[in-house]
């Protein structure tokens, strides 16, 4: 989702240095109430807020952990209090996490929390080509894009969740909150499970294949939703990989490449054996590494059509069935979300609250529309200093238009004292280009309290005897 403003762009270099930005920020930007109903789903404090943890760290590297609060406004002064670099959220506890010290030992324990997911452009350093490490552009977000599609669509069909909410994470990557009543629930096993199903990527850096997905003898179908999240992929894989990250065009690409297909004499030379003996089939690795090995600068389209075209020719073949499910297994291993598992399946693992400011970037942790996720631009999001820059300019617009409308009143013989007495209360960050994303953040927190309303309404329905 690309915000443009008529102060224009919105691609800010973040003063770390400047001591007054994150106290402007905590007292006029960060949208408490919405955070607030969000994590408590309901106006009157409950558990789910009051023995809830939050994590602060200070602006001098200090962790303060098992902070709880009893309001949302208790909330808001120890925030301004504290002006935390950053803080991160937790899950609700047997009791409240401030009072730990006064219970008895292991008495403190995570009850609920939302699943969690949490997914990091670094995991794709070892695929992408445009940048590294903490870089991130349009291009390699193309990765990010490729898994909130996945992971989105089979969250929501194959496992019924509907309250999924997206974050930026403010540099490069992205946090998925997932606030069902099933999804609060779920105990640590559970998730372990959930986890384990979805994960496809297994592996170090030093394991070329890392899809296993078809059974120990790897003739066995994937699940039905993996199969359908092959044929999404498939479409998303020519421009991600084939052309904006040309991954094979480089010798040490198109070698990994490969690696991945059945018979690779340097991954398994009994496999080449039995194929030239037993199926007379020819050995696809070493015809394509000679003609990739005599023409460099063959692009990876290219590469990848060469590719296919033995499959083609061979489509009724055993062989071709190897070809055609290492082709899926590969787009697999270069598209599939990079999920960092430890994330998702503990409910005490804390996570960055959304709105927060990145410290290493500025750029504030935004909610994104799933349905826009191709559309979204890191380099649009809102910074810290962009945000103090839009309030400045709507502080001395009002301002000048105050001196202009008290003018016109004391011209007409009428008091100044009403000024302002029946106009609409606006929050600060109404006048930012925060505004749209917390519109978003209050429209997910809206239908997620109405369907708890109308579960607890279904509760009470009775029947009359027939």
């Amino acid at each position: 989702m690309a915000i443009t403003t008529e102060e224009g762009s919105m691609n800010v270099d973040f003063k770390l240095g400047d001591p007054a930005l994150m106290p402007f920020f905590y007292k006029h930007m960060l949208p408490y109430k919405p955070l607030f109903l969000w994590l408590n789903q309901d106006q009157i404090p409950s558990k789910l807020f009051t023995h809830r943890e939050l994590a602060l760290t200070l602006q001098n590297d200090v962790y303060l952990r098992y902070q709880s609060f009893n309001t949302s406004e208790e909330f808001k002064k120890s925030i301004r209090d504290y002006c935390p670099s950053r803080f991160e959220i937790g899950p609700q506890y047997t009791a409240r996490p401030r009072d730990r010290k006064t219970l008895a030992a292991g008495a403190l324990q995570p009850q609920r929390r939302e699943l969690v997911f949490d997914i990091d452009m670094t995991d794709y350093d070892e695929i992408r080509t445009c940048c590294s490490d903490k870089k991130i552009c349009k291009k390699c977000w193309g990765f990010i894009a490729a898994a909130v599609k996945v992971l989105d669509h089979t969250l929501r069909e194959t496992f019924g969740f509907k309250h999924l909410m997206w974050v930026y994470s403010g540099r490069r990557g992205i946090h998925c909150w997932i606030s069902d009543q099933k999804a609060l629930d779920l105990n640590d096993d559970q998730r372990r499970n959930l986890v384990n199903f979805l994960e496809v990527i297994k592996g170090g850096s030093q394991q070329s294949k890392k899809v296993s997905v078809r059974g120990k003898d790897g003739n066995d179908a994937p699940h039905p939703y993996l199969q359908e999240t092959i044929t999404t992929l498939s479409q998303l894989f020519p421009r991600l990989i084939l052309y904006e990250q040309d991954c094979f065009r480089e010798e040490k690409g198109w070698e990994l490449l490969l690696e991945l297909l059945p018979g690779d004499r340097g991954k398994s030379f009994l496999a080449y054996v039995l194929w030239l003996v037993l199926m007379r089939a020819i050995a696809v690795n070493s015809v394509l590494r000679t003609k990739w090995g005599t023409d460099p600068g063959r692009s990876s389209h290219d590469k990848w059509n060469d590719l296919t075209a033995i499959l083609h020719k061979n489509i009724d073949t055993p062989l071709g069935n190897k070809i055609k499910h290492a082709i899926e297994d590969i787009i697999l291993q270069y598209t599939y979300p990079r999920i960092d598992s430890e994330v998702s399946k503990h409910r005490n693992h804390l996570l960055k609250s959304p709105f927060v400011v990145h410290p290493g970037t500025g750029r504030i942790c935004v909610p994104i529309n799933p349905s826009m996720i191709d559309e979204f631009d890191p380099e649009t999001v809102p910074t810290v200093n962009l945000l103090h820059s839009e309030f400045n300019q709507y502080q001395a617009r009002k301002k000048e238009e105050g001196a202009e409308s008290a003018g016109r009143r004391m011209e007409g013989g009428q008091s100044t004292a009403r000024l302002g007495s029946s106009a609409n209360i606006r929050e600060d960050y109404e006048h930012t280009s925060l505004a749209p994303y917390v519109d978003m953040f209050e429209k997910h927190i809206s239908a997620i309290m109405r369907d708890n309303r109308n579960a607890k309404k279904g509760m009470f329905v009775t029947t009359s005897p027939g």
